[in-house]
């Protein structure tokens, strides 16, 4: 599917086949980085949904899986906002190796947040795997260890990614046009 008839859709940035292609890939990376140990993948709702479930298919460790909603809020002037835990973890983490699953990293602020957060609940190793990078619009530097992908400063929707909660189930990545963001 082009997308190139759906409304507000400049361009496919990334194919369904060059996303499969990359998740597994990385899967293989993940797998023998964490050969020998089970992996607790901890997805950030609800973008990465999608990407944490097609990586985990390809994932030839054990693998346990949770999840952290989280909510942010600005003052509405363009700055960073506040981000705070919504939905809270089901499991303890401690003593777990965890990959921390994001569907993109963009200022670092969230990033920067979640990590402090989850390393003050003592796990073994904290990682973290992202689909999308977008380390052009980064203001705190957070070290990413694994992903997909990074893409230029622009507005992305598809394979989890929404424009007002739409556009997620696209099966490919693309660039919203200018005027609809």
């Amino acid at each position: 599917m082009s997308g190139v008839s759906i409304p507000g859709i400049e361009r496919v940035l990334f194919t369904e086949e060059q996303i499969d292609r990359r998740i597994r890939e990385l899967a293989a990376e993940i797998s023998r980085n964490y050969q020998g140990k089970t992996v607790k993948l901890v997805g950030v709702l609800k973008g990465s949904i999608y990407f944490l479930t097609a990586l985990t298919r390809h994932i030839e460790v054990p693998v346990k899986i949770d999840f952290l909603g989280i909510s942010s809020f600005s003052n509405k002037s363009g700055a960073p906002g506040v981000v705070r835990i919504a939905k809270d973890l089901d499991e303890s983490i401690e003593g777990e190796d965890v990959l921390l699953v994001e569907d993109i990293v963009d200022t670092g602020f969230t990033l920067r947040y979640l990590l402090q957060t989850l390393a003050g609940r003592a796990p073994n190793s904290l990682a973290v795997c992202t689909f999308l990078d977008r380390n052009s619009r980064r203001i705190v530097q957070v070290h990413v260890d694994y992903r997909c992908f990074e893409i230029p400063d622009r507005f992305v929707v598809g394979f989890g990614l929404d424009y007002n909660q739409l556009y997620r189930n696209l099966g490919y990545v693309a660039v919203m046009k200018p005027d609809r963001t």
